[in-house]
Parts: C-alpha cells; structure tokens; sequence
C-alpha cells in the first residue's frame, strides 16, 4: 500500500485537511516543474501526486492547490462558461475543498458561506437533511463529492433545493459509473474494508449511475449534464491531468411559471 493512500485511510478528515496545509508548500517546490499545470493557481509542476482511498490513480492530485481532476474541471467550467467570478451572487458551499475556499473567500463579488456538519473549514455545522437557511436564500450551491455520503441522499435533494433561490445554480458533483444505469447502495455491508472496496471508499453509501440526473429532476431541479472536457483538446486535458467525459451536473430551480409570465409581462 503505497504512503498516500495509507495517510488517507488511517487519518481523520478533519485532521488532514489541517494537516495538508503544513505539508503542501514543501511538497509543491520540491514537485516544481513544466510538465503539467494546475489552471486553479496556473503553477507548474513536473508530475502531480497520487491519490485514492482505495484504487490508486497516478499524476491527479495537485502539489499546490490539491485540487483533483474534478475541482480543475469545474474550475475551468466556472471561469470559461459562467459569470461566477465576475457578478454578485450569494453562494453556499458544503464541505468546502481546499482548492476553491481560500480563494471563493477572498472574491469581493461573492457573500461566501460554508457549511458541513464535520470539516473545519465550515462556517456552519449543519446537517444536509435539516439546513438552518431560509427557503429561497442562495443564488449559487456547490454541493460536491457530499451526497455519496448520505443515507437519505432525497431529503438532502429536497433540502438543497428548498434553499436555492428561484433561477438559481448548483454545481452537485458525485462518483459516478456512467455505465451503470441504476445506482446501487446495501445498507446491510457495513465493514469499513468491504465498504471500501464495493464502494470506492470506506465512508462512502452508495454508487451512482446515471439514473442521478433523473433522481435530480424528481427533486423539481432542471439539469444539465455537462461534457465539458469534451469542449477542450487533448493538450489541454494532458496540460491540465484531467479526466475525460466526466460530466459536470449543473442543476437550476427554474422560476414558477406564472413568475416568468409576469416577467415578460413588464418587459413588453
């Protein structure tokens, strides 16, 4: 078992991710290089850091941002696609990755939350299926890599849309097998290494398939499954280690419908 993947199995969450920024800068000069790029921060490196709780992938975790292939995806999304950087929005985050906090934090056109019931990082302790917020108060959700980890994944659904406002985005990203039509979940296999090796990770309760999308629209959410490597080329997605045809579910609580009547009533 190779050293990455032990310190992931054997140590908290919590406790790594403090850990993580003690480590990360004398990994990153010792890592520098030209061979590959994080587009998060656009520093260099010669080869990126293994990572995976229980399979092993090469070259995908970033010495500097410790961003994975997903974050630099959505990353890349968010700047090239949308007005996320650039309008004023109010964004709630749960369990906010290191690549993206520090730095949504810093953004002067964002008013910033974040929320998980364990990670230290967290503004709010809250529970995904019982949310302190108001009905309708986010414009923006990141809710990333946080629903393989729930037992009632639909009362989380209908949480998120409760408080996403009217015409607003989330970004709800998971593991995803998307040769697998329907998602499979036991409650009844409860080891932590039988858990692991079934699910991909020890904490983890369930694997998607794409009958995601669908379950995302039942909650009342428009989706759109979103190819965005597909729109980039091959030395962009070498440059950048990411991982092709992973798809992005940019999800909207579209409007009442008398609303948008309305609305196009006082434009005319």
């Amino acid at each position: 078992m190779g050293i990455f993947k032990i310190v992931l199995n054997k140590i908290p969450r919590p406790l790594l991710i403090k850990l993580s920024y003690v480590v990360k800068p004398f990994i990153a000069l010792a890592l520098k290089g030209n061979n590959y790029t994080d587009p998060i921060d656009e520093k260099s490196f010669r080869k990126f850091l293994p990572y995976g709780y229980e399979t092993q992938r090469e070259n995908v975790l970033s010495p500097s941002t410790l961003s994975l292939e997903r974050h630099r995806l959505l990353w890349l999304y968010l700047k090239n696609e949308t007005d996320f950087f650039t309008t004023s929005k109010k964004v709630l985050h749960f369990a906010p990755e290191q690549a993206f906090y520090k730095r949504f934090r810093k953004m002067k056109n964002l008013d910033y939350t974040t929320t998980d019931l364990n990670s230290p990082l967290a503004d709010v302790k809250a529970d995904i299926c019982n949310l302190p917020f108001k009905d309708n108060s986010y414009d923006v959700i990141f809710c990333n890599h946080v629903l393989e980890h729930i037992p009632n994944d639909t009362k989380a659904m209908q949480e998120l849309f409760r408080v996403l406002k009217k015409g607003g985005m989330g970004i709800f990203q998971i593991p995803q097998e998307l040769d697998r039509a329907i998602t499979f979940e036991d409650d009844s296999i409860t080891n932590k290494k039988e858990r692991a090796k079934i699910f991909g990770q020890y904490d983890h309760v369930r694997i998607y398939g794409r009958d995601y999308f669908d379950k995302l629209r039942t909650i009342g959410f428009k989706v759109n499954e979103v190819d965005y490597s597909a729109t980039l080329s091959e030395e962009e997605i070498k440059k950048y280690c990411l991982q092709k045809g992973e798809i992005i579910p940019v999800v909207y609580k579209q409007k009442q419908i008398s609303q948008i009547f309305t609305n196009s009533m006082q434009t005319l």
